[in-house]
């Protein structure tokens, strides 16, 4: 008789609902995370350093269960930049994507949340970045000229064509050269933060030339404008 009721105690207990002994962040369950991806792309060739925030289609996504170490999923953003992770037991999560530096360095960046039983929740954007302008900075400046042929005065102008150098402070040699635009600004682009010098040639009667130098200090991602009063006055034979 005590046989006959242990077999039909293991019957009744093979019959009860399948209950999951998940009781950690993972698959399995019944929740939902999504959101969006968005690519800030940074021009190699943009004076203003403005940056175009995109769709980022195609990218992919990956997903931390709890505090585990390695990603347990990843997922492809569609046309619309977005992405989800589907059944999802209850508990936090971290969703990243990566950036791509000017260095061509690749850097997570990451959003965690918190996923309760059966919702859906939907990360705050992940903001990823790429381009050869990111994280550098642009020093901006303008030359203006006066213009002698032999020694007669022939009018003014924007310094179209005339050339300005880039130097560290201390250094002895350039390191970046430019020729200013038709509206008589020249541009450095790509320049990281420090010390530098920035320098142009003015000419006397005689056609001997002289540097005009301006110190500046330069911070990380930053548009360095010179002041108005510092543009650069040069007197060039024609």
């Amino acid at each position: 008789m005590r046989r006959i009721i242990t077999f039909l105690l293991g019957i009744a207990l093979l019959s009860l609902p399948f209950v999951s002994c998940n009781s950690h962040e993972g698959e399995g369950g019944t929740g939902t995370l999504q959101g969006y991806v968005r690519l800030v792309h940074h021009p190699d060739d943009d004076y203003q350093l403005h940056a175009d925030t995109l769709v980022a289609a195609k990218t992919d996504v990956f997903i931390q269960y709890g505090d585990d170490a390695f990603y347990g999923d990843d997922a492809e953003t569609d046309p619309d930049g977005f992405y989800q992770f589907r059944f999802l037991t209850p508990g936090d999560y971290t969703v990243f994507a990566y950036s791509t530096l000017n260095t061509g360095e690749r850097v997570a960046v990451k959003q965690r949340v918190n996923l309760e039983k059966g919702k859906t929740v939907e990360a705050p954007v992940l903001y990823i970045h790429d381009g050869k302008a990111y994280g550098t900075s642009i020093v901006k400046g303008k030359v203006w000229a006066m213009y002698f042929h032999n020694s007669e005065y022939r009018g003014e102008d924007w310094a179209y064509e005339h050339r300005v150098y880039l130097r560290k402070l201390g250094e002895s040699y350039h390191i970046d050269d430019v020729r200013v635009g038709l509206d008589g600004v020249f541009a450095f682009q790509k320049v990281l933060p420090g010390s530098y010098e920035v320098i142009t040639y003015t000419q006397d009667a005689q056609e001997v030339p002289s540097p005009l130098i301006d110190t500046i200090t330069v911070e990380a991602d930053q548009i360095f404008q010179m002041e108005p009063d510092t543009t650069f006055m040069v007197r060039i034979q024609v």
